[in-house]
Formats: structure tokens, C-alpha cells, sequence
């Protein structure tokens, strides 16, 4: 509605398909607007790998004027190269960068408000390639917090085919002391839950020790496998892992049937540490074969799972409505304790 309209278009050198999603932040030291696009060079040395987000600066929201590539992320060739949905904030002594790469959310981080900027060892802000855009906000405390969309799968099957739209994600973001990022469940959106579960475990394979909330798992060769009966459909999950040295696999079967037919498996694997869950995965997960925590929230289609407070992976699950809960343990030994098993009110 604004004339002149179009406001702004691709400047000589860029793409004219990509030019949208601005942010816009102030320059505290010098009171200069800068504006970033997503936007694409063009032609550009390597194929495919212009994508970028451009800046563009003014004293006045009105007139703007070209500066240069804010960041060129490069990556595969293709439309996940194109960097969208900008983000860009200052906590404490850091300045952050946040763009999506076909869709999930990445970050840079650097001590100057304009870069350069550097990529961590770990640069996304959540693993789940449905959690979608995620952006962030300030909050009280010195607090931040993500918000993502929670994609739908077109066809509630496996095709990975994602829509738009579903529901709305938060995470709270961490500052750890080297800066970079972390990410846990916002500690105030936890559901409300009614009274613990007393918990009876059958052993399956293997050899078990329980009791009212732990349980030791042994298997030096194949599978040992315990499980739970009756677990609710729509529940909040609490444990602490701790895996025996050089154990290879060690997990839980959520909504699950059977004799471990059927379920939802969440599987940690120390040695490659990465982390499964049904369609998503997460790697580079340091810690793993020391003790961790695991927070899991089954609530309708989705089962969101907080691996020590710093990593998060979510996924829908349409299909498995079992009521037994496995856990797992392949080629070592591992304890599961402080469990609680609530239902959701």
C-alpha cells in the first residue's frame, strides 16, 4: 500500500526470484538502520550457492542504499542454499545471526554488531527438519525464547512431504559461556500432569535390576529389553541415562506393541553420538556415554524429546497408539534412573 510499490527490487547482480523477508535492526552506536533481504547473487562463481542475505542501510526507514552480502552461507546448490526468514539480536556480549536453510533455523555468532561471523559446531537451533523458521525473542530474566511452526506431513505417512503450518513451537534458548547456543524445553510451558505412575517392569531379554523408579539393563551380546505396561497415550517422561562404558545402543519405544513389534523408537547411539527419533535425527551429541538426562512429551501426534537440556528433536507420530513403553539397551549395559512417568491432565 506504501508508494512507491514495489518498495524496493533485486538490484543489478541479483536474482529477481529471491528478494523478500526483511529484518531490520538498529545500529546502537551510530543510530543507522540496516535492513537484511533475503536475496540471491547472480551470476555467482559457484552454481547454486549465491543464496544470501543482503544489507542495506538508511538514516530514515525511507531511503535505503545497497551495502553489500551480509552473509553468503553457500552449502549444497539448489533452493536450501537460499538463506530466509533473518533474525538478529545482541545477548550480553554477542551478537547472533539466525537465517533458515529450507526451512530449519541456523545461527552465527560474532563480538562485532556487522561480523565476521563465525559457525559453531553446532548451528542449528533445533534439529527437526519440521521445526520450521524458528525466530527468537527477548524475555524477562535475561531470558530468550524460539518460536518455530511444527510442520505437518501431507499424508500422515513417511513420504516426508511437509506443510505449512500445524502448531506453534517455543524453546527456550541457552547461552552457554562460549557463546554459542542451546536449546530446552520453556520450563513454564511444561503441560500439567496428574500423579506419578508406580512402575512395573517386565524383563524381556537380558538381565534386569528395578526398582520403584530405576532400572538396570544388561546385555553383553544382542538386545536386553524391559518394558512397561499401560502407559498413557498423552504423557510427560523423566529420566536420567547412564550408560556403562563402550555400550553400543541404548534406548526407549514410545506408544509401542507388541514384543518390540511396533513403536516410536528413540535410540541413542554413544559411540557415532547421534540421537533417533522415528523419522528425525541429531548428530554430533556430545556426552552421550557419559550420564544424561532425557525429558519426553507425548502429547496428541507429536512426541517431542529434550536430551540433556541442551539438544531437542521432535517429530508427528500419527500411526502407533500402543500402550507399552520399552527400554533398551544393545551390546553393554546401562541404568535408567530418577524415572517418572506422568499422565497429562
Amino acid at each position: 500500500k506504501t508508494q512507491p510499490n514495489p518498495f524496493a527490487q533485486p538490484p543489478a547482480g541479483y536474482s529477481p526470484k529471491h528478494y523478500r523477508d526483511p529484518f531490520i535492526f538498529t545500529d546502537q552506536t551510530t543510530g543507522q538502520f540496516h535492513m537484511l533481504v533475503t536475496a540471491a547473487l547472480e551470476p555467482y562463481p559457484l552454481y547454486g550457492r549465491g543464496g544470501c542475505l543482503l544489507r542495506l542501510t538508511s538514516p530514515d526507514l525511507k531511503t535505503w542504499t545497497v551495502a553489500e552480502p551480509f552473509i553468503i552461507p553457500g552449502g549444497q546448490p539448489g533452493y536450501p542454499n537460499i538463506p530466509e526468514c533473518p533474525d538478529y539480536f545482541r545477548w550480553n556480549d554477542w551478537y547472533y545471526l539466525v537465517f533458515s536453510l529450507n526451512g530449519k533455523a541456523h545461527y552465527r555468532l560474532s563480538r562485532q554488531p556487522l561480523g565476521p561471523w563465525q559457525r559453531p559446531p553446532i548451528d542449528v537451533l533445533d534439529d527437526s527438519d519440521i521445526a520450521m523458521v524458528m525466530k527468537t525473542a527477548p524475555f524477562t530474566g535475561d531470558r530468550r525464547i524460539g518460536v518455530a511452526y511444527l510442520a505437518c506431513y501431507r499424508d500422515h505417512q513417511d513420504s516426508g512431504e511437509r506443510l505449512y503450518a500445524g502448531h506453534t513451537l517455543f524453546r527456550e534458548i541457552i547461552q552457554q559461556p562460549d557463546g554459542t547456543l542451546a536449546t530446552t524445553f520453556v520450563p513454564e510451558m511444561t503441560p500439567p500432569v496428574a500423579a506419578k505412575l508406580n512402575l512395573r517392569f517386565t524383563c524381556l531379554t537380558g538381565e534386569m535390576l528395578a526398582g520403584p523408579d530405576h532400572l538396570h539393563l544388561q546385555s553383553h551380546a544382542g538386545q536386553g529389553v524391559a518394558v512397561l505396561d499401560g502407559v498413557p497415550q498423552n504423557a510427560r517422561l523423566t529420566l536420567r541415562v547412564s550408560p556403562a562404558p563402550n555400550t553400543a545402543e541404548l534406548g526407549l519405544w514410545l506408544r509401542a506393541s507388541g514384543d518390540l513389534e511396533n513403536g516410536y523408537a528413540l535410540t541413542c547411539f554413544p559411540h557415532e553420538r547421534k540421537v533417533t527419533l522415528n523419522r528425525q535425527s541429531m548428530t554430533s551429541v556430545a556426552g552421550l556415554g557419559q550420564p544424561f538426562t532425557l525429558e519426553i512429551i507425548m502429547h496428541g501426534d507429536v512426541i517431542d524429546v529434550c536430551v540433556d537440556g541442551r539438544r531437542c528433536l521432535v517429530d508427528r507420530a500419527y500411526q502407533l497408539q500402543g500402550d507399552r513403553l520399552f527400554f533398551v539397551c544393545a551390546d553393554g549395559e546401562v541404568t535408567f534412573d530418577s524415572i517418572e512417568l506422568t499422565p497429562l491432565r
